[in-house]
């Protein structure tokens, strides 16, 4: 009874009868917005008719054509970049990393040929370096006979320092500054001395043409280096970076040989990237043991971790908190580690799936240096008088860098997206505004036909339904089922 009940409310309400529905589609065609429609159905003539038909049928193939070719555009994460040059009445400047060329000096052990493989196995975890083999043996007698080594120690003790007979003279827009006002850090040149490093609150500099002027004196009556393991320069190299990051010398550094004086102008180039999947960033990423994300810091980290897991150890320059790698350790396990995660592709740096991805803002400082012999012979006497040296040394030893800014200006590189979400559907609607005179509202009353319809077609499927068998009453059940389809062949 109470399907019987259900079906007739169907019948009766909410399905209309064939006469109904065709003034329904009537009514939609004339009233519906998609311009054209309505000249189709209520035009008379049956070329004209066609005519329009034509037209609409037209018009959608080259609608449905348009907003396809924008959808394939916009996922295909397009991007274009714009460049500001933005001028400023004062600007930071950026930190500077200087290097002697000259690892260690000649007080320090005797030994130094294993001092050098040894400083070759640690400045292999920061860039590839290949071993020789025909110096092993050397080497694992002095691994051997040396167990409490620490080449830390030995390296701050005995390598490159910064003080008053290092460092003549420094000026930092016209205020002396002295070998206090740098920080040491650890790099693949040994000791080096970072200015204006993080710690320190932010230099600015308000006139292009001034900035940080320095004189070194290398001292290579107490170079160490020998030339056929490689280190045949001489002078000082130094990396200008953002304070809030690492040093990077591989292929980075700037040298400038005894003898010489270097002009480095610098400005500030500040790139925004887009994150994934428009650009290869990931603005989620941070990092442990460093305040900004950088590829240089998440790549050290990354190697920090798979040594600290294979070896039980850290290594001094890598950051971390671990145990300190002995000597042995460095060379039977760090080493081979390192060459096992350039192998296999463990830390992997630039795209989104990478290890460490591009960052989304980075600050570079690119340069343009020029050299120039230092000093004339007027200078050469000077400095040979307040030194007490002599005029060879002066040439041989003195180096001068000069790094002022070219002007007070930054340029900004941002990626941006060539096609956002309200650029889209602003296309999809000039589209259709343009060939069929649609809109939001359009498409909102297609939904409401064909859902419309959709209900009907339902209904008309569940009365069709065949109905269930009634076990307790056969012959109530026969009549019924023939009275129904007899109500369903009127209709």
């Amino acid at each position: 009874g109470i399907l019987e009940k259900i079906r007739l409310c169907l019948i009766k309400k909410l399905l209309p009868d064939l006469e109904n529905r065709r003034k329904y589609h009537e009514e939609f065609a004339s009233s519906i917005s998609f311009h054209g429609v309505h000249n189709i159905v209520h035009t008379r003539s049956k070329a004209r008719r066609a005519l329009w038909l034509l037209i609409v049928v037209g018009c959608f193939a080259i609608v449905i054509w348009q907003i396809c070719s924008r959808f394939i555009y916009y996922f295909s994460w397009p991007t274009t970049t714009a460049v500001v040059v933005q001028y400023v009445e004062n600007i930071k400047f950026p930190a500077v990393t200087f290097c002697n060329m000259n690892r260690f000096q000649d007080h320090a052990v005797t030994n130094l040929k294993e001092i050098f493989f040894v400083w070759n196995i640690v400045s292999a975890i920061l860039q590839e370096i290949s071993m020789e083999d025909k110096y092993s043996q050397e080497l694992n007698n002095f691994l051997l006979g040396n167990q409490n080594f620490s080449i830390k120690d030995f390296t701050r003790k005995n390598g490159f320092y910064l003080n008053s007979s290092t460092l003549l003279e420094c000026d930092f827009f016209g205020k002396p500054c002295y070998p206090q006002d740098f920080e040491h850090v650890f790099t693949e040149y040994g000791n080096c001395f970072t200015f204006n490093h993080n710690d320190l609150s932010a230099r600015r500099v308000s006139l292009s043409g001034r900035g940080l002027h320095l004189l070194f004196d290398v001292q290579q009556d107490k170079f160490t280096d020998e030339p056929s393991l490689g280190y045949t320069d001489a002078g000082i190299t130094f990396v200008i970076h953002s304070p809030q990051e690492l040093p990077r010398f591989d292929g980075l550094g700037l040298l400038t040989p005894v003898g010489t004086h270097a002009q480095v102008a610098i400005r500030q180039l500040k790139s925004i990237i887009q994150e994934y999947p428009w650009g290869e960033c990931k603005p989620d990423i941070k990092l442990q043991y460093h305040k900004i994300y950088s590829t240089n810091g998440c790549l050290l980290e990354c190697k920090a971790r798979y040594i600290q897991d294979w070896c039980g150890c850290l290594p001094f320059i890598l950051p971390g908190n671990g145990t300190e790698c002995d000597l042995l350790k460095l060379y039977k396990c760090v080493y081979p580690a390192v060459q096992d995660i350039e192998i296999k592709g463990l830390c992997t740096v630039g795209t989104h799936n990478s290890t460490c991805p591009t960052p989304c803002e980075e600050t570079d400082y690119p340069t343009t240096v020029t050299y120039g012999n230092f000093g004339g012979e007027n200078a050469i006497k000077y400095f040979s008088t307040k030194l007490k040296k002599s005029p060879e040394y002066i040439r041989q030893n003195l180096v001068r860098i000069d790094i002022n800014y070219h002007d007070l200006s930054y340029k900004i590189t941002q990626q941006q997206k060539a096609l956002t979400i309200s650029d889209l559907l602003a296309d999809v609607g000039g589209q259709l505004g343009l060939f069929c005179g649609a809109s939001m509202l359009t498409l909102i009353e297609l939904l409401e036909y064909i859902f419309t319809n959709f209900c009907w077609m339902c209904i008309f499927l569940l009365l069709k339904a065949p109905e269930m068998p009634q076990w307790n009453n056969p012959s109530q059940n026969q009549s019924t089922h023939k009275e129904k389809k007899r109500e369903i062949q009127e209709c």
